[in-house]
């Protein structure tokens, strides 16, 4: 299903780690991930998907980054996907670009668990 439109105000996730981010901010683009590279688009999560995406697939690491990209952003090139347990997940097939970012922040591990932002999560 592709909901492209759905709202010009909304808000997608990435998570990096500190070699992937400085790695963005360095080259104004990446193909992601090496999981990204490796499905042929890069994974995004909605706000209320991002603490499982952190605790299922950043356990225990400390140094992330949290990257806010608006949706209207990336046009036709994110598509709305059904993944783990049936929901749709932001996928983007074409590389990030650091000009998509809206915002950064760090994703601190605090007590074995993630710290999002306030009022995010």
């Amino acid at each position: 299903m592709d909901w492209q439109g759905i709202t010009t105000a909304m808000q997608i996730y990435k998570i990096f780690r500190a070699p992937e981010w400085a790695d963005l901010r360095a080259k104004g683009e990446t193909p992601g991930a090496p999981v990204d590279v490796a499905d042929g688009f890069v994974h995004f999560s909605t706000i209320e998907q991002a603490p499982e995406t952190a605790a299922k697939h950043f356990a225990d690491e400390d140094g992330l980054m949290l990257v806010a990209i608006e949706v209207d952003r990336l046009g036709d090139d994110l598509k709305w996907e059904e993944s783990r347990g049936g929901a749709l997940f932001p996928h983007l097939y074409r590389n990030l670009r650091l000009s998509d970012v809206a915002w950064a922040q760090p994703l601190p591990l605090v007590g074995g668990a993630h710290q999002f932002p306030a009022g995010l999560a």
